[in-house]
């Protein structure tokens, strides 16, 4: 019998029709907590296999233990109150947290076989976080000269519910995206999320949308094959 997790993994790759070759996508389900410096280690890995053609894309979901992660264009005086470990990382954008009740999802994919269009990616990204945000009756939104997934907070003001940070190294791409399912929102206020100050950060839970962690992973994998085929239009 299999377990949760397994039936899940089983479920998404019967339903994009792969398997672990180096010609597939490999989705990978944790159900645990994984260490950020662990999961980035593992990135880096994989993605220099992937190049390499000894190993197949693979998109991610997980959760990490609370953290402050560092990107290219990151302030030191935007960590205010470094209660967490603060790594540095190789994506671009400025400091972000994550935490428990926050899924991540990190994008190992080869652009080199998807049209080469970093941009584009990126909206790609943007895209399939909102159209799964609404199909669970969450209006989310892009603003251009602010990074991240936007929504309407329960304060009627407009609230952070999703990050985007990425790295591509030689046409393959790493990290990718988060969104708030339940985490503790006081720890945000020990960093200048995304260097936006003028901003809040909301969550489904905030506005009223109680969500296990299995159920975005299903919801999102079924917008997985629009965001894939967009990528090569």
């Amino acid at each position: 019998m299999l377990d949760k997790p397994e039936r899940l993994r089983h479920a998404i790759a019967k339903a994009m029709n792969v398997t672990n070759t180096p010609s597939a996508i490999e989705w990978r389900i944790s159900d645990q907590p994984v260490p950020y410096r662990e999961a980035l280690a593992t990135q880096e890995a994989r993605n220099e296999a992937i190049r390499a053609g000894e190993a197949p894309e693979m998109i991610w979901l997980l959760e990490h233990p609370p953290v402050y992660t560092a990107g290219t264009s990151a302030d030191p005086a935007e960590v205010l109150d470094p209660r967490f470990d603060v790594v540095a990382t190789g994506r671009g954008g400025r400091h972000t947290y994550h935490g428990p009740g926050q899924r991540v999802g990190y994008l190992l994919l080869d652009l080199s076989r998807r049209g080469k269009d970093i941009r584009r990616f990126v909206h790609g990204l943007e895209s399939w976080v909102i159209d799964t945000l609404a199909d669970f009756g969450v209006e989310g939104w892009a603003v251009p000269d602010r990074v991240g997934i936007w929504t309407r907070d329960i304060d009627g003001r407009e609230a952070k519910i999703g990050a985007i940070g990425v790295r591509v190294r030689r046409w393959v791409t790493m990290h990718g995206l988060s969104v708030n399912l339940d985490p503790d929102l006081s720890h945000f206020t020990g960093i200048v999320p995304c260097g936006i100050a003028e901003y809040g950060v909301t969550s489904m839970k905030r506005l009223g949308i109680t969500l296990a962690p299995g159920e975005w992973d299903e919801a999102l994998q079924k917008r997985s094959g629009a965001f894939l085929a967009a990528l090569e239009d």
